[in-house]
């Protein structure tokens, strides 16, 4: 059986201040090769996400890697020891000319390591973001077997060279993320049908921001505890075994895990295989701890077992999602102008591909736009009104009165402690006065009494860099339409957060 690493290293611009090993914050796609080496000989995290979906990229990645660094991988072997997982452009939402080019690079780079005498294949597995039906999975295998038929003099495959690509389905929507295991049976089918065969294993990957963004974070962790605990059952019913993957950023919103909070985490998310560690994570924070962090996720996480959910309760957290999803939702929508306002001066942080018109998509929400979600969680922090906190406070008082509040923290058991984290870059003056100019603002005043009220808690900065970070999100309220002061404010106050969004 492969190697399956509990540590994945991505290319999320998520960071507030510099690389360790860079001059300055943003990181060029150049600049990412040496990224990658450092994260594996440094850091010592395994797995490092190549994303071809929203970036450039270095599409001679595999050659530098062996030509400039050859000892390394002749001792760490790149698709036995180290793993480098392309995360590939969805055809039905991005340009196919991207994912013909990823699918060379993974034939190319399996040549290249056969003919210098290292393991091969390097590059055996890819992500495919927004999987929604098995069909998707397959159309993406297809592709790749017929591109390694081609015959050409110029176009030369050994016949031992790689035939088949294994497929990673990343989940980001909640229904989806709560159903994602008949997305798998359906796979499961549809591949012993087309290639003659079942998977050995398989590594569903369930988003963390992105289902956040949509529908706030109380449904979002309780989809991936729902689908965990029906993983328990596909792979007693299947006989395959499954190594799920967690998108996890820094800021509760986004995941919660932080070189600090990965004892919390690993314990939330029991059952999880591998989990993300962005930009934010390995350079928001002073390096030994990193390192200390990454080593104890690689020895531990693999211990935590899953929490199986049984069908009653399960039935009472499907129930309660909607609720939660309605007050966040509406409000959302009500302050997009606001968001999309602040949004724009969020400093960038790599090469990003645009999300508009001929290369790509925008997100969005009802009959509005948003930013992505590292834009749209660093907007809000910056005014001092974590998104955690919006539609929550209305959603546990609708359900605290129908007595499901303990179900929730039953299955929620850090839900205080993340609105208590959030609530530490809650500015009460600057959602005063923005609750002066919109009803939307003052239904998020509603939220914050409720929570303090129900978990009789105090939302508000404590420490210093919390209270520092009150302030700057004073000024930015302050200079509100000054565009040249704004993106500094986000920066030093993403700074004090140790995180961009």
């Amino acid at each position: 059986m492969r190697k399956i690493p509990a540590t994945m290293a991505s290319q999320h611009p998520d960071h507030a201040s510099k690389p360790f090993w860079h001059p300055k914050e943003f990181i060029s796609s150049r600049s990412e090769i040496t990224e990658l080496v450092l994260t594996y000989k440094e850091l010592g995290v395994d797995e490092y996400k190549w994303d071809w979906e929203g970036k450039f990229v270095d599409e001679s990645v595999v050659e530098h890697l062996l030509s400039e660094h050859f000892d390394f991988f002749k001792k760490a072997p790149l698709g036995k020891e180290k793993f480098l997982t392309f995360r590939l452009p969805n055809p039905k939402v991005e340009t196919e000319f991207r994912l013909t080019r990823a699918f060379m690079v993974i034939l190319g780079s399996s040549a290249l390591a056969k003919k210098v005498k290292l393991h091969s294949p390097p590059l055996f597995e890819v992500i495919l973001p927004m999987t929604e039906s098995a069909s998707e999975m397959i159309s993406v295998q297809e592709a790749f077997v017929e591109l390694t038929t081609l015959k050409h003099p110029l176009h030369k495959l050994d016949n031992d060279s790689l035939k088949h690509l294994e497929i990673i389905p990343l989940f980001e929507q909640v229904d989806t993320i709560i159903h994602s295991d008949n997305i798998l049976r359906d796979y499961l089918t549809l591949s012993k049908l087309q290639f003659g065969k079942k998977p050995k294993y398989l590594r569903p990957y369930v988003a963390r921001s992105d289902p956040a963004l949509n529908s706030g974070i109380v449904p979002t962790v309780l989809a991936i505890k729902i689908a965990l605990s029906r993983y328990l059952d596909f792979e007693k019913e299947s006989g395959i075994k499954l190594y799920p993957i967690i998108g996890s950023a820094s800021l509760p919103f986004r995941g919660g895990l932080s070189p600090r909070t990965a004892y919390e985490f690993m314990d939330l998310y029991t059952g999880i295989r591998t989990v993300l560690l962005q930009s934010a994570f390995r350079y928001d924070f002073k390096k030994e701890d990193v390192i200390k962090a990454i080593n104890l996720i690689n020895t531990q996480l693999h211990t935590r077992n899953t929490v199986k959910i049984t069908r009653k309760d399960e039935l009472i957290l499907r129930q309660l999602i909607p609720i939660f999803e309605l007050y966040y939702r509406k409000t959302i929508e009500g302050i997009a102008d606001n968001i999309n306002y602040i949004a724009k001066f969020v400093p960038q942080r790599r090469e990003r591909v645009q999300h508009v018109g001929l290369f790509g998509y925008s997100r969005g929400l009802g009959r509005v736009k948003l930013p992505r979600a590292i834009s749209f969680t660093a907007s809000l922090y910056s005014l001092g009104v974590p998104p955690e906190l919006i539609g929550t406070g209305r959603a546990l008082l609708a359900i605290k009165k129908i007595g499901s509040l303990s179900i929730l923290e039953k299955y929620y058991p850090q839900l205080i402690s993340d609105l208590t984290k959030a609530g530490k870059y809650l500015n009460k003056n600057n959602l005063k006065k923005l609750s002066s100019t919109s009803s939307y603002w003052q239904e998020i005043q509603t939220d914050i009494a409720d929570i303090e009220r129900i978990f009789k808690i105090e939302l508000r900065p404590q420490a210093q860099e919390e209270k520092e970070h009150h302030k700057l999100s004073e000024k930015l309220m302050h200079f509100y339409t000054n565009t040249k002061i704004i993106p500094h404010l986000i920066e030093n106050s993403a700074i004090m957060r140790k995180s961009l969004g």
